[in-house]
Formats: C-alpha cells, sequence, structure tokens
C-alpha cells in the first residue's frame, strides 16, 4: 500500500518538477481503512506552503475509505481541491473583518486546515491563542448584508464583501467582511463546496470521518503515531472505561511493527479491534449458509422475515448489494459480505425512519383545516420574553426550520414605522419592515407550501396602514391579497391551492363576503388583539396588582388597508363551540392559550375535535413562561388543533416532538392529520379512543441492543457515560407511557443492553416515539446525552438504527442505538 502510495506521489512530481518531494522522509505514511492499494489516490494542493512537515490530516476517500496521512508539503484528498482555486483560497488563509455590531469590526486571520473540516481563525494581537470550528457545524452561507449587522454597517462596506455563515441548532451567526469581493466569493463558493461533500456523505463516511478527528486529537505531539499513553487518553475521550491491562492487550495486537507506537494501518487495526459489531455479527451469522457471506436468497430471507420487506424483495435484495457492498467479487457472486451488511444498516435504509416517508408522499389537495401546521410562538425572540433579544435571524431560522406560520407582534414605534417586540417588556425592538424582508426572502426555501404571518396588531389606525403598505410592497405577489378565484368560497383551500403564497392572520373588518363585494366601511372599532398573552394571565386569575394595571383591553380602529390583507384566516374570538357550530365561517380562526385548550380537551374534546374539522384553531404557551419554556404539543395535535405555537428558540421535549412529527412529507411543514380528527362524522374523542367503530390497538415491542460513540456529557476529562435508554409514547392520554433500559456502567462507547420494553397503543396513527439516552447520575438528575423522535406510522420494523440528535436537534455522528422494532395488532 505504501509504495503504491509513493508510486503516485513520485508521478506527481514528475509531472510538476518544482514540487520535488523530499525522497523517502517526505512520502506519506498511509493507513487505509478496508481499502486495497489501488484504491488509494493521493492529490497535491497546488501551492507549496512550506512549514507543514508531518502535520496529519484526515481526508475522504471514494468507496467509503479513509487515508490518515502525513506528508511534508500539504497532500490532500479527492474532494475536488486539486482543480479548486476557492479551496486553494481558502487553505492560504484570508484576513478578514469580524463584524459584531456598528462598533465591533475586527480583523481576523482565517485558514482552512489541512483536514479539510475545521476554520482556524486568530487575532495579529491574540499570541498563539485561537479558535476554530468545523465545517460541519455550519449551517448555510448567506451572501451579502443578509444579517442584522450587516444590514448596520451597509453603508461601510458594499454588499459583494459580505457574508454571513450560519451554524447549525442556536449558535449565534458569524458575520465576516472580506477585504475584496473576490476573497469573499472564495469563501463563500468554497464554503459551499465543502458543506456539500458533507452532506453527500454516508453513515460509513461519517464515522471513519469521527475517527480521524480522535486520531488527531489523541496524536498530541503530531508524530503522526500514538504511544500507549496517547491511546489510553483517546479511550477516555471516546468515552470507554477499559482496564489497563486489556487496553494495553489490544495495543500490543495492534502494534505489529513492535516499534511501542501505533501508526498507519497498526492504528486501523487498533480500531477495528475495539469496534468489534458482535451485535451485528450475530444477526449476520443467523442469516449466513457459511457465516461468511449472505447469498441473495439468504439476504432475501432476512429482508422478508426481520425487516418484513413485502415488495419485490427480489429486486430490492439486489440494489442492496449493489449499493452497499464494497467487494467486486462478492457482487459478482450476487452476495453481500459482512462489511456490506454492515454498511446497509447503517444507512438511510438501515435507519428507524422510513425511507418512503421523507419526502412529501401525503395527498396536498384537502382543505388547509385538516394538516398539522408547523407554527412558531414569538419568532422575533432569540432568548426569554422579559429581556430577550429580538432579531429577524428568529424568523430565518424558523422558516428554515421547515415552519409556516410566524408569529409578528406589532406596535407603533418612533417616526412612524411600526415595531416588533414583546410588548410590556425589556425584549429589543426590530422594525416590522425588516421582518416582512426576511419572510419575502426566506419563506420559500425550504418548502413550497404557504406561510402563515399571524399578527398580534397593537398599533393605531396610522401605522395599521404603514403595515399593510410595507407587505404589499415587499411581498407583492406573494401575498394573498384576495380568494383564489375572486369569488366567495366554500371552504377553505388547500396547501396545493396556495403554493408560493404568504397568508395574513389578524383582525378583519367584517366578512369575506363583504369584503369581496366592496361593502367594508374604512374602519371598525374593536378590540384589535384577542391574544394579548398578558391579558390571558389575568383571564386565568392569576390576580397580581402589576399584571392587572397593564390589561386595560383597549378599544381601537382597524386600518382597512390592513383588513383587506386578511382573507382565509380571520382572528376572532371564541365563545363557545355551541356558537361556533351555529354561527363560525370556515376563514375563522380562534386563539387559545395552553391552559383554555387543556380546559376544552377535558370538558368536551369530541366537539373541539369537530370544530378543528371544519376552521384552523391556534394553540400558543401561556403568558407565564417567561423563560420561553414550551408544553407539550401533542395533548393539541389529540384534539387537532392546526396551528401548535412553540418557542422555536427553546430546545427540549417540546421541540423534539415538533421537529419530530414533521420530519416527515418533505419536512415542508404541513403533516396530514389522521381521518379520524378531520372526518366530522368520526366523533373521535381522545379522552376515550376505545370507542371509535374501527378501533385497533398495536402493541409495540422494542428490543434495545446496544448503543455506538455516544458523545461525552461531562467536561471532567475522567469522566465515563452510565447510558441508559428511555423510550417514551406521546399520544392520546392512555397511551402516554415510558420505560428504561438498566444503565450500563461506564461505557458510552459500545453499551450492549438487550432489554426488551412493550407498550400498548390505543391510537397509533397519533403517536409519536421519543428514544431519550441518558448519562445515570445515582446522586442527582439523569443527564441528557442524545434524542430522536419520529411517530410510529414512520418507523420501520426489523433491525434498524436510530441516528441521535444533540438536544438542540442537530445530528452528532457516530452517535447511534441498534434496536429491534416489532409492531402487531393486539387480538
Amino acid at each position: 500500500m505504501l509504495n503504491r502510495a509513493k508510486q503516485v506521489i513520485k508521478q506527481q512530481d514528475k509531472k510538476d518538477p518544482e514540487r520535488e518531494s523530499d525522497g523517502e522522509e517526505g512520502q506519506c505514511r498511509v493507513a487505509c481503512i478496508g481499502a486495497s492499494a489501488d484504491l488509494i489516490q493521493l492529490c497535491y494542493s497546488q501551492q507549496h506552503r512550506p512549514g507543514l512537515r508531518d502535520d496529519p490530516a484526515t481526508v475522504k476517500l471514494p468507496f467509503n475509505h479513509k487515508i490518515f496521512l502525513t506528508y511534508n508539503h500539504s497532500v490532500l484528498l479527492l474532494l475536488g481541491i486539486r482543480g479548486d482555486d476557492n479551496l486553494q483560497s481558502m487553505l492560504v488563509g484570508t484576513v478578514m473583518r469580524k463584524i459584531k455590531s456598528r462598533t465591533w469590526k475586527k480583523q481576523r486571520y482565517f485558514k482552512l486546515q489541512d483536514d479539510c473540516m475545521t476554520i482556524w481563525y486568530k487575532s495579529k494581537k491574540a499570541g498563539n491563542a485561537h479558535s476554530t470550528f468545523s465545517v460541519s457545524d455550519v449551517e448555510a452561507i448567506r451572501e451579502g448584508h443578509q444579517s442584522e449587522v450587516l444590514l448596520s454597517i451597509a453603508d461601510e462596506f458594499p454588499a459583494d464583501r459580505c457574508f454571513t455563515l450560519v451554524f447549525r441548532g442556536r449558535r449565534g451567526n458569524l458575520d465576516l467582511v472580506a477585504e475584496s469581493a473576490e476573497e469573499a466569493q472564495s469563501w463563500i463558493r468554497g464554503m459551499r463546496k465543502l458543506i456539500e461533500n458533507l452532506e453527500n456523505m454516508g453513515e460509513r463516511e461519517k464515522l471513519d470521518q469521527w475517527i480521524g478527528d480522535w486520531f488527531k486529537k489523541a496524536d498530541k505531539n503530531n508524530d503522526g503515531r500514538m504511544n500507549f499513553k496517547e491511546v489510553r487518553d483517546l479511550l477516555k475521550m471516546m468515552n470507554v472505561d477499559m482496564n489497563e491491562h486489556h487496553a494495553h492487550r489490544l495495543f500490543t495486537m495492534a502494534d505489529k511493527s513492535r516499534s511501542g507506537t501505533l501508526e498507519d494501518d497498526e492504528f486501523v487495526l487498533f480500531y477495528k479491534m475495539l469496534t468489534q459489531r458482535e451485535d451485528i455479527l450475530r444477526v449476520f451469522q443467523e442469516y449466513s449458509f457459511d457465516s461468511q457471506k449472505l447469498t441473495q436468497s439468504d439476504l432475501e430471507d432476512f429482508l422478508r422475515e426481520e425487516q418484513l420487506e413485502g415488495d419485490d424483495i427480489q429486486q430490492h435484495a439486489k440494489q442492496l448489494i449493489e449499493r452497499y457492498e464494497p467487494s467486486d467479487t462478492a457482487k459478482l457472486l450476487n452476495a453481500m459480505t459482512f462489511d456490506g451488511f454492515l454498511m446497509y444498516l447503517g444507512s438511510a435504509e438501515g435507519s428507524i425512519f422510513n425511507p418512503q416517508r421523507r419526502g412529501v408522499f401525503q395527498d396536498m389537495s384537502q382543505p388547509l383545516c385538516h394538516y398539522f401546521i408547523s407554527s412558531s410562538h414569538n419568532t422575533y425572540l432569540m432568548e426569554d420574553q422579559l429581556r430577550g433579544q429580538s432579531s429577524v435571524e428568529g424568523y430565518i431560522r424558523a422558516l428554515s426550520r421547515g415552519c409556516r406560520c410566524v408569529e409578528v407582534d406589532c406596535w407603533d414605534g418612533a417616526n412612524g414605522e411600526p415595531i416588533v417586540y414583546h410588548g410590556h417588556t425589556f425584549t429589543s425592538k426590530i422594525l416590522f419592515k425588516d421582518v416582512v424582508n426576511a419572510v419575502g426572502n426566506y419563506a420559500f426555501k425550504v418548502s413550497e407550501y404557504p406561510v402563515i404571518l399571524s399578527i398580534e396588531n397593537h398599533c393605531s389606525v396610522e401605522q395599521q396602514k404603514v403595515m399593510a403598505r410595507h407587505l404589499n410592497h415587499i411581498l407583492g405577489d406573494k401575498l394573498l391579497k384576495s380568494t383564489l378565484d375572486g369569488k366567495p368560497p366554500i371552504g377553505l383551500p388547500s396547501p396545493e391551492d396556495l403554493k408560493g403564497k404568504i397568508l395574513l392572520k389578524a383582525k378583519k373588518i367584517g366578512g369575506l363576503q363583504e369584503s369581496l363585494n366592496g361593502m367594508v366601511e374604512d374602519s371598525l372599532t374593536g378590540e384589535v388583539s384577542d391574544e394579548d398573552e398578558v391579558a390571558e394571565i389575568d383571564e386565568d386569575n392569576l390576580h397580581r396588582e402589576s399584571v392587572r394595571r397593564r390589561v386595560k383591553k383597549s378599544k381601537q380602529r382597524l386600518s382597512k388597508e390592513l383588513s383587506d390583507c386578511v382573507i382565509y384566516c380571520k382572528s376572532v374570538h371564541f365563545s363557545s363551540f355551541k356558537h361556533s357550530r351555529i354561527h363560525s365561517k370556515f376563514y375563522e380562526v380562534a386563539s387559545f392559550t395552553e391552559s383554555k385548550a387543556r380546559k376544552h380537551l377535558r370538558e368536551a374534546g369530541a366537539e373541539f375535535v369537530h370544530h378543528n374539522s371544519q376552521q384552523l384553531t391556534r394553540v400558543y404557551p401561556s403568558g407565564f413562561r417567561t423563560d420561553s419554556s414550551n408544553f407539550n404539543p401533542q395533548e393539541m395535535w389529540n384534539a387537532g388543533c392546526q396551528i401548535v405555537a412553540l418557542n422555536f428558540q427553546t430546545a427540549g421535549e417540546g421541540m423534539d416532538l415538533n421537529d419530530g412529527l414533521f420530519r416527515q412529507n418533505g419536512n415542508c411543514g404541513y403533516v396530514l392529520k389522521p381521518s379520524l380528527l378531520s372526518e366530522p362524522r368520526k366523533r373521535f374523542d381522545p379522552e376515550t379512543p376505545q370507542k371509535q367503530d374501527d378501533y385497533q390497538p398495536v402493541v409495540l415491542t422494542i428490543q434495545v441492543i446496544s448503543g455506538q460513540q455516544l458523545p461525552k456529557v461531562n467536561i471532567k476529562e475522567d469522566s465515563i457515560v452510565d447510558p441508559l435508554v428511555r423510550v417514551e409514547i406521546h399520544g392520546v392520554p392512555v397511551d402516554q407511557a415510558k420505560q428504561e433500559t438498566r444503565y450500563i456502567e461506564n461505557n458510552g462507547f459500545n453499551p450492549v443492553w438487550y432489554d426488551t420494553l412493550r407498550f400498548t397503543i390505543h391510537t397509533p396513527e397519533l403517536a409519536m416515539v421519543r428514544f431519550v439516552v441518558e448519562d445515570y447520575d445515582k446522586t442527582s438528575k439523569n443527564d441528557f446525552v442524545g434524542q430522536y423522535t419520529l411517530p410510529l406510522t414512520c418507523m420501520q420494523q426489523g433491525y434498524r438504527h436510530i441516528h441521535l440528535l444533540s438536544k438542540d436537534g442537530t445530528s452528532i455522528p457516530p452517535a447511534s442505538l441498534f434496536v429491534h422494532i416489532r409492531i402487531t395488532e393486539l387480538r
């Protein structure tokens, strides 16, 4: 293998005589995971960059292989780097300004590290101090003045030199100004290429990348090899509590050269011994006739009996061999080796989430009220509701997560410009027109289905007119200003009908019929907002003098201009279900605090479900949730409430469930409600699901087999995770349940449970399943490690991997659980 690598380098040196290597000393030491010599392909960076001697790098090979290498010039690998001037420029480095505000603008030196995965930057004055972040942490790159910070300095730096790195989760953006438009474009294009490469990685490649990252962390003296102390430290970092004698035995077995250190393929051998997947090997051998391979017939048996696949299994088995089997010899025999089997089970097809439900697969032509709609509360807030920062970034992030209903809390501002903030608090303020601009720019980047602007209106008539002007001018044809055909409708349109449209949900003068006929007066006196959360606090009999003084419901006038922008979503005060049944129009939307919604659920569940089968309902968190915490949205979905608004800025169970529900159907923000919630004749009551005519409960059996590479949660160096898995069922009240495995002491690297959990589920159509991994602590609350949430209807049966997510919903490869799933009808 090493000779083959040297040959490649010599050939490159002949083509580029100015880039001569330094002979044997300068040649690279190569270790390849599972790759034959002819798969090794090395390429040079186009620039000689001294000072990188013996700098280890991890780079990506095709065919899911990885190389660890050291070379005295910058030797890089097939990410298209060799011919990519943008990446070359990033490798050399660039001085750019990091911008935090109009007054905080500091120069920093930014550079792409040789692993092509890490951005390194430092201040000229900071001595050796520097910072880094991973390319995998970056979600998107925005060009120009596309953040509040960059907009504030737009008069100083032109848009073509500015760009923003948007990080995953809830981390703040990084706003940068390059020295020239060309340098800005180099970084914008280069970063996008690196992100695209990462997104195209399979699970096996992500694992390889993870191994490389650990190798670099453990190789403290950067000599490309590891002594036993470095290996012992590595095990602790990787969450492995291994007895020193056993660790030394593995080290000695891997040290084929007897040098007292591990290098190249010795480290790979050590890692393979460390990560033997006995759990998967057991399954493989059960279906393999000779314990060496699965014939196509063996694989078909496995897919039929374990994975419960029924459609054209013969063809699917062929496709899996073609897609995941790394051995050409095995492919010729129509067989799958253990490596291929591992790769299949680690892929999207082997995951718990059914790939056929990832894209848009539901009927999108039903009325809006037949869908759950991903909805945000106080979208403008980045933190809590008393002193938090308001930002247009909140709208951009929510829309980028597939949210389709955002809230805009409008108040009179200075200079005749309406502002958005959380009234009667110390939260900062932003301009209404900036919010509308952000919505116009980002509404349809991840989903083409309609966006609802939920307006909480506290403005004077004059500033309402300004709001209407901004909506019309900025949104143009995107704003729905009339019924779809210009005629009085008889029901709500569908998401399909409203593609690319932005709808306003707000108070309206008169009804839809009157406004279409031009019979509306110029203004109307009435309560402008039914959704004033401070008022709700008072209504809930929470008699605090400071609150009560604030809650004088003012009689204000509505502007005709703003009223005319409201078509299918007229905000109305809710009186009773009986009143609604007689008087309500299909385009009227009632809003409830979580406590009011719960009260209606308890007292008239079937009535609530019936109401929601005819028109839209919005539920939002109590005004007492000043920390921006969330309620459990499931209880509202049980009643068919469509617009269940959550604080997207706050991680936790509520957002896990929201992300889990809307992960299906192309993450488009609309999920079709089950028929029991949308067909009035069914009279479904979530409190008594057993009374349904087509009642059919199921038993969900989950065997939690093992975990892989769980992240550390305690920063103490010698702390190792004691993991347990909790499975939670969220659904109708009778289905709410949770069970736990036992905890495994001191092993976050490859814990094994084989614990079986069973649940009876009475309304499977509404059930959500949440897997939570925690670090057990007998003296205090367990620490969160990772989670994954999905609808029961999207689960694949059989042997499946669950790729865990962090607290804020971002992936944490290669952390996963391996489980076996069975769903059977209860007889």
